[in-house]
């Protein structure tokens, strides 16, 4: 898998984050949480299980063939802004956000998704797929020659240990989902770093560049 920084500007249903703005109780810290048996999972899931993962700071990335990584990062700041994984036949973005443990984010913020989609002159509808309810859109794009097109994308968000995993399939994956198997591996490999600190309900959780993660370990 190949590693390629970009300055480019994310997709447009990455703009869209979940909100809240509760923080979390001492109860919700030290509840027991559900364990997932199917990835995405949390880092505590993956010790030492011997796969080679990009550290991303909040998400750890296992290769996947015939895929490469890509960053886009603001470089007035240098914070990374997207996390992609692209191929021949389309692409998937990553983010991960602060969430109650054993909460429902994503069954919270899917509306919210939903609705502002649908505000902007898109589309989108609920099925049922591989990680539950997600969301099929058409985003509003504004195409080179000034025209506004509709983009097509799959939204899927996964409920972790206190964090919630939003990813966004494009290109052939969003068109064909049936046939989307292995992009949907890939997906399932990705592994999340929430860290200890309390954080408001539905703030992303920083990635960095690989060698930032490493000396902020």
């Amino acid at each position: 898998m190949k590693f390629r920084r970009r300055s480019a500007p994310t997709t447009p249903e990455a703009t869209t984050q979940p909100s809240g703005d509760a923080a979390e109780t001492p109860a919700e810290q030290s509840a027991p949480a559900e364990a997932r048996t199917d990835g995405p999972f949390d880092e505590s899931q993956v010790v030492d299980d011997g796969v080679q993962r990009v550290d991303l700071g909040s998400l750890l990335i296992a290769p996947s063939e015939g895929r490469e990584l890509r960053l886009q990062v603001d470089e007035a700041s240098g914070n990374v802004q997207a996390v992609m994984l692209t191929g021949q036949d389309g692409a998937l973005e990553m983010q991960a956000f602060a969430a109650p443990r054993n909460g429902d984010l994503w069954g919270t913020v899917r509306p919210q998704i939903q609705a502002d989609i649908t505000g902007r002159g898109g589309q989108a509808e609920e099925r049922e797929g591989r990680f539950g309810t997600e969301l099929v859109c058409k985003v509003p794009v504004k195409k080179q020659d000034g025209t506004v097109g509709l983009q097509p994308s799959r939204i899927i968000g996964v409920n972790g240990e206190r964090w919630m995993l939003r990813a966004s399939f494009l290109g052939r994956p969003a068109l064909q989902p049936e046939e989307a198997g292995e992009w949907e591996d890939a997906l399932a490999q990705v592994v999340v770093r929430r860290g200890a600190g309390a954080m408001p309900v539905g703030e992303p959780l920083p990635a960095t560049l690989p060698d930032q993660a490493r000396r902020v370990k």
